[in-house]
């Protein structure tokens, strides 16, 4: 015999209510008052104040604790010897004994059972069979053997994560696929050694950090969180510009939560994997841009220009090319001098733009006089144009 060691549930009772003019009256409600497994003053709620034990085999989640009661019981009239009782649990991949000793057992007398309890935290999805393997040998020296096979499914809590930019920026969406709700104890992101990490499910209200999610630490059913992360470049790493790229590890999740009645699970990804966008020889990004411009006034941003090449040095010179809203102020087509290998230069520029509306900044060139060689940026960013008349903050 086998069962699943799982916690109680609270008792669910379905309400069956009328009005008073109804052909019954009172009396439904009064049942319903006289039923010792409704809460007292709350008898319409379908929520009861008793527990009741578990009907059936239940669900089980990747990162939870798989229990279970395993029982030989000797039902004939014999005593039988050398009792082996072996449970073995296969999944897709592996087949794990769960057995808590591999030592047999003398002898089992009639009416009498041999009891285990095995553990084993789920690491998996897809279907798990447990295996129960019992062998004996009865008085007459036969050697007797039978197995039983118990199968069920694990699912996984959904996650869905996005990459974005040069910094990282992780959502993980987070979803309660079961079906009573699910107290979220810790959701952390553990960076890799090259980055730094900075949670964004926080904000500062009257100088104290609160939740983005309040009070409410718990997912109903089907419910879906997301919570975000930032992940930086340490200086080490951001200051060589050929490290980063390809395939690199960011980092993994830890996701602690509670169910039912303080059921504990907890699931740690494998390490999350990003593509390093490609740079190519030569990199342009913004260190500074201002958020809000006036339409037709100049504003200034700051580019900051990277030769990725690791052995070659560079003699650039800068074009800029007007398009039908964005006028860059300066003189084009000027030296900007040797860049040496993995080394960069910051380059203050003015423009304006004749447009409102969000406008986007392009028209740099950057030609490489060595190679004859020319690099396009646009779309580099976007800023808001708005009308003179509106003041904006700075």
């Amino acid at each position: 015999e086998v069962m699943r060691l799982t916690k109680p549930t609270l008792f669910t009772n379905i309400p069956v209510t009328c009005e008073e003019k109804d052909l019954p009256g009172d009396l439904f409600n009064q049942l319903m008052r006289d039923d010792p497994s409704t809460v007292n003053g709350a008898e319409v709620l379908m929520l009861g104040e008793m527990l009741t034990l578990p009907q059936n085999f239940g669900n089980i989640f990747l990162g939870e604790t798989f229990s279970s009661y395993i029982s030989v019981h000797n039902d004939s009239n014999q005593v039988v010897k050398d009792i082996l009782v072996k449970a073995d649990l296969q999944t897709s991949s592996q087949r794990l004994n769960l057995s808590a000793s591999n030592a047999a057992v003398a002898e089992l007398k009639p009416d009498c059972c041999i009891d285990d309890v095995i553990h084993h935290e789920v690491k998996e999805i897809g279907t798990h069979i447990l295996v129960c393997a019992v062998s004996y040998t009865t008085q007459a020296g036969e050697k007797m053997y039978f197995r039983k096979f118990f199968k069920f499914q694990v699912s996984n809590i959904t996650m869905v994560n996005s990459f974005y930019t040069d910094e990282v920026f992780l959502e993980a969406q987070i979803q309660n696929i079961t079906t009573s709700p699910m107290f979220m104890e810790k959701v952390s992101l553990e960076p890799s050694i090259m980055y730094n990490v900075t949670e964004l499910n926080s904000v500062s209200q009257a100088g104290e950090c609160v939740s983005t999610f309040r009070s409410r630490a718990y997912l109903q059913p089907m419910d879906t969180r997301q919570y975000l992360y930032c992940l930086k470049p340490k200086k080490e790493f951001a200051e060589k510009a050929g490290i980063i790229k390809g395939v690199t590890v960011i980092g993994k999740l830890d996701i602690v939560w509670k169910t039912n009645l303080g059921e504990r699970g907890r699931l740690q990804t494998s390490q999350l994997q990003r593509m390093a966008p490609g740079y190519g020889d030569v990199r342009l990004s913004l260190e500074a841009i201002p958020d809000t411009v006036n339409l037709e006034e100049p504003f200034h941003i700051t580019c900051k220009i990277t030769n990725c090449s690791s052995e070659r040095t560079m003699d650039l010179v800068l074009e800029m090319c007007n398009t039908n809203s964005i006028h860059w102020c300066g003189i084009s087509g000027r030296q900007l001098g040797k860049l040496h290998p993995s080394s960069s230069l910051c380059l203050a520029l003015t423009l304006l733009s004749s447009v409102q509306g969000l406008q986007s900044i392009s028209g740099l060139r950057l030609t490489d006089t060595f190679l004859k060689r020319t690099y396009e940026y646009d779309d580099i960013a976007q800023v808001c144009v708005v009308s003179s008349a509106i003041k904006v903050e700075s």
